[in-house]
């Protein structure tokens, strides 16, 4: 690989977040229409250490899934940590070497979304020989040509990438066509490569339901000893977790996309709540909540409004921006980092 790609994969070891299963299977009960027959690819995802591969295992045979692929990473801190069985030392093989791993799973027997499921599991999966595990040539860098032409088999891309690759990571599966279901930090709607996406209507928010370890727009990821990052917690079994602002990001269409807002505030009688900005011909709107239901100019709304964006409701006009290419501002003041939308 490239310099700068090892470089990236160094600092990206701090955002290795490792998704708790609670989380995903909260999320990934809206979308179970979309996977009957599919190709899954989880391509940040060490296979014995990642939820997504235990949950897409668990519920293979119910989801109609017609192939599961996880590839590992050699960089990776916890590569080889749970279960060695190519016998390597520290995930090292006898060319000195760190290697990297694809597991290929193409049936599953006897699981269920209610079975026990531990490592002697995973094993078993690959003793028959109708499952396989097999070394990679590379690193197991999802820019790497042999996961690239595992990306190119695949239907659905579910996985947890590292954030600060976000936005090559969403760029390569654009670029792919590829359905996808990610974890991103939920600042990731403001990157100027990502929310173009969302305007036309090429991602958005997926479901991002309370409940699980969601605290507001917050989720714990589990994260290994080595990690340094900030808000990590410890659990009475010293387990670590890192608190994260973090959002569900896919292009599958779901029930709750199309769900209209529910407006009850009015404008008319109440326009000193709603002051113009000086630089676009808008209105400042402070909550989601507060959106006028009898006004049909423009608005500025917060950036958590994408997460009740209903795109047969609501157009997106733009993000941040006056006509000036400054920022929105009210009476000289410049605080609002707004998105532009009005009513269809």
């Amino acid at each position: 690989m490239p310099n700068r790609n090892l470089t990236q994969a160094k600092k990206a070891k701090n955002d290795e977040f490792y998704t708790q299963l609670t989380d995903i299977e909260k999320e990934l009960a809206h979308y179970k229409d979309h996977f009957k027959g599919k190709v899954v690819f989880c391509n940040c995802d060490d296979p014995f250490e990642s939820n997504f591969f235990k949950y897409f295992v668990l519920n293979f045979n119910r989801l109609g899934l017609r192939k599961l692929i996880a590839t590992s990473y050699s960089g990776s801190p916890i590569a080889f940590r749970q279960l060695n069985l190519f016998d390597f030392k520290d995930g090292v093989a006898p060319d000195g070497r760190k290697r990297a791993y694809k597991a290929v799973v193409t049936v599953v027997h006897g699981k269920s979304a209610s079975s026990g499921y531990g490592m002697d599991d995973i094993a078993n999966l690959f003793v028959s020989g109708e499952n396989t595990l097999e070394l990679l040539e590379g690193e197991g860098d999802f820019r790497s040509p042999e996961c690239l032409a595992l990306l190119d088999e695949a239907d659905i891309v579910v996985t947890n990438p590292p954030f600060s690759q976000f936005r090559e990571y969403i760029a390569m599966l654009v670029s792919h066509e590829k359905k996808f279901i990610v974890i991103g930090n939920m600042n990731a709607i403001t990157y100027k490569e990502i929310f173009p996406l969302i305007k036309e209507n090429r991602m958005w928010p997926g479901a991002n339901e309370k409940g699980g370890t969601r605290k507001g727009n917050t989720l714990l990821f589990s994260v290994s000893d080595d990690y340094t990052g900030a808000s990590v917690i410890t659990d009475k079994d010293n387990k670590r977790f890192a608190q994260v602002s973090a959002w569900w990001f896919t292009n599958l269409d779901i029930k709750k996309r199309h769900e209209p807002l529910i407006l009850y505030k009015r404008y008319k009688g109440h326009e000193d709540e709603y002051p113009h900005y000086d630089n676009y011909d808008a209105i400042n709107v402070d909550k989601t909540t507060d959106i006028p239901e009898d006004y049909d100019g423009v608005m500025g709304v917060p950036i958590s409004f994408l997460d009740k964006y209903c795109p047969e409701q609501f157009e997106i006009v733009k993000f941040r921006k006056g006509n000036d290419d400054r920022d929105l501002c009210v009476n000289g003041k410049c605080p609002y980092f707004r998105i532009l939308i009005r009513k269809r």
